[in-house]
C-alpha cells in the first residue's frame, strides 16, 4: 500500500508540472529586458542629489536657532541613526542622513537646514581632511542625569533650563538614587549650584533667617539622618564618592557654579572637620588645612580654605570679587576659548564648539578658577587672557571624564537669589549655553577611539 501510495503521488506531481512554450519563455525575457531598461534610463535620468542625500545643520551665523540645533541632534540619535559632527566645520555643523521627518522636526522647530547631494559631501570630507577639521561620528543619545533637590530652590539650573529649551530629555536624581548605585542609568550627570561640604552654600551671613534657607538646612539634615550619617558633611562626603566611582568607571560629569569647588574641597576634606560650629554643631578641626589630601581632588591641589561661615567664600579657588563686579568692568567681562588640534584632539575641540572663540563671561558663587591651583594634568578650555582666571576646564579620571564650568548662567550675567529663570527662547544662539550643549553631545562619541 505504501508503494502504491508513492507512486499516486509521483503521478500527481508529475501531471501538476506544465512545461512552458518556448515562445512564452521568449517574451518573458523580453519583457524582463525591457523593465530594467526602462529602469536605468530613469535612475539614470534621476538628479545625484538622491543617492546619498543628507541634511546639513550648520552652525555658523547662519543658524537661525543653535540651541535647538542640538536637540534636533540629539532626536536624530534617539532615532537610532548617527550623527556626523563636523568639528570647526562651519563652527561645529551637523550632518545626518536625510529623511521626510528629520526636515519636518528642524522646520517646527526653527532650525536651519540644508539638502546635501553625494559631490557636496565629498567636497564637505575633502575640505576636512585638508583643515583643522575632523568628522566625529555620534553612535548613541546619551541618558542624561540633572542631580538636583527635590525641594524648590530660590534660583534656577542654567542646565535645566537650556535642557529644557533644546528638547533634551532628562531625568531628576538626589542623593537617595546616587547612593543607591543609580548613577550607571546615565551616560552624563550635571551637577549645578550644589555643596558638597555640607556648609549650606556659606549662604549664613545673609540667609540665614530666610525661611529658604532654614528649610532647605532642616530637610538636608533629615535626609542625612534617613540616610544613616550624623552629620550632613558626611552624607555629602558618600555622595562625592558615589560620584567619582561614577568618572571613574566611565561616566562624564559636568559641574557648573559652586557644585564645581565645593566638590573638590569635599574630596580633599576626606579626614578632616572643616564646617564650621553654625552649620555641625560642633568646631572644624584646628588642623583641618593640612589635613588636606589634594590627590583625591579631580581638578584643583594646594588651595585654602575660608571657614569663616561670615564670608560667602569656600576657599581661594574662587577668583570672584567679594564686591561681586569684575574688575574689568561689567561690560568688557569676556573669556576666550582655546583651539585645538581638531585630528590631534577632537575631545576639547568638541568642547569648545562655538560660534566665536570670545564668549561673554557671567558671575557666580563661583565665577572663575585660580589657574595657578588648576592641577596640570587638567586641560584649560577657556580663559580670562592676561589674568590668574579659568573660566571652563576638562580632565579624565579613570575611564571617564569631568567638565567644570565657572559661573551661574551665561546669559544672566550677575543672578540673585529669587530672581526669575532666564527666557532661553530670547538667547537662541548663546555661546555661552553653546558650551553646555557641547558637554551633552559629547558622550555620544564614547564609542569612537579618541586621541585623548
Amino acid at each position: 500500500m505504501k508503494a502504491g501510495k508513492s507512486q499516486s503521488l509521483k503521478v500527481e506531481k508529475s501531471e501538476s508540472v506544465k512545461e512552458v512554450p518556448l515562445s512564452a519563455r521568449s517574451g518573458l525575457r523580453k519583457t524582463l529586458l525591457k523593465t530594467i531598461l526602462v529602469l536605468l534610463v530613469v535612475l539614470l535620468a534621476m538628479p545625484l542629489a538622491v543617492f546619498g542625500q543628507k541634511i546639513l545643520i550648520p552652525m555658523d551665523l547662519s543658524q537661525t536657532d543653535h540651541l535647538k540645533a542640538y536637540g534636533v541632534a540629539y532626536w536624530v540619535l534617539e532615532q537610532g541613526i548617527n550623527v556626523e559632527w563636523l568639528l570647526n566645520y562651519r563652527n561645529g555643523s551637523f550632518l545626518m542622513q536625510s529623511f521626510p521627518e528629520l526636515e519636518r522636526i528642524c522646520r517646527l522647530r526653527g532650525v536651519t537646514y540644508q539638502n546635501v547631494s553625494g559631490s557636496d559631501v565629498a567636497g564637505i570630507y575633502a575640505a576636512i581632511e585638508e583643515d583643522n577639521m575632523e568628522d566625529v561620528l555620534l553612535e548613541k543619545a546619551p541618558r542624561v542625569g540633572v542631580y538636583v533637590p527635590p525641594t524648590a530652590e530660590p534660583w534656577d539650573d542654567a542646565v535645566r533650563l537650556v535642557l529644557e529649551y533644546a528638547e533634551i530629555p532628562y531625568d531628576k536624581i538626589y542623593d537617595e538614587e546616587v547612593l543607591a548605585g543609580k548613577l550607571s542609568q546615565y551616560d552624563w550627570l550635571h551637577l549645578h549650584h550644589e555643596d558638597f561640604t555640607g556648609q549650606y552654600g556659606k549662604f549664613y551671613a545673609m540667609y540665614r533667617n530666610a525661611p529658604w534657607y532654614i528649610e532647605a538646612q532642616t530637610d538636608a539634615e533629615a535626609r542625612a539622618h534617613r540616610l544613616g550619617f550624623n552629620k550632613v558633611s558626611k552624607e555629602k562626603l558618600a555622595v562625592a564618592h558615589a560620584i567619582r566611582d561614577y568618572v571613574r568607571q566611565g561616566g562624564f560629569m559636568f559641574a557648573m557654579c559652586s557644585a564645581t569647588d565645593s566638590y573638590d574641597i569635599a574630596l580633599a576634606a576626606v579626614n578632616t572637620d572643616i564646617c564650621h560650629a553654625v552649620f555641625d554643631g560642633d568646631a572644624p578641626d584646628p588642623d583641618c588645612q593640612e589635613k588636606l589630601d589634594f590627590d583625591q581632588c579631580f581638578a584643583f591641589e594646594n588651595f585654602h580654605l575660608i571657614t569663616d561661615p561670615m564670608v560667602y567664600e569656600f576657599s581661594d579657588i574662587d577668583v570672584t570679587p567679594l564686591t561681586g563686579r569684575s574688575p574689568r568692568g561689567d561690560d568688557v567681562d569676556y573669556f576666550t576659548l582655546f583651539e585645538f588640534s581638531a585630528k590631534v584632539d577632537p575631545v576639547p575641540t568638541m568642547l569648545t564648539q562655538d560660534h566665536t572663540s570670545v564668549v561673554k563671561g557671567f558671575m557666580g558663587q563661583t565665577t572663575a578658577f585660580r589657574k595657578s591651583l588648576v592641577k596640570r594634568s587638567v586641560t584649560i578650555l577657556g580663559e580670562v587672557e592676561g589674568a590668574d582666571e579659568v573660566r571652563y576646564l576638562h580632565g579624565n579620571f579613570g575611564k571617564g571624564t569631568f567638565t567644570f564650568y565657572g559661573g551661574h548662567d551665561p546669559e544672566d550675567y550677575r543672578h540673585q537669589v529669587g530672581d526669575p529663570p532666564t527666557n532661553v527662547s530670547l538667547h537662541k544662539s548663546s555661546p555661552g549655553y553653546r558650551l553646555i550643549l557641547n558637554n551633552v553631545l559629547f558622550p555620544a562619541a564614547r564609542k569612537k577611539k579618541l586621541k585623548t
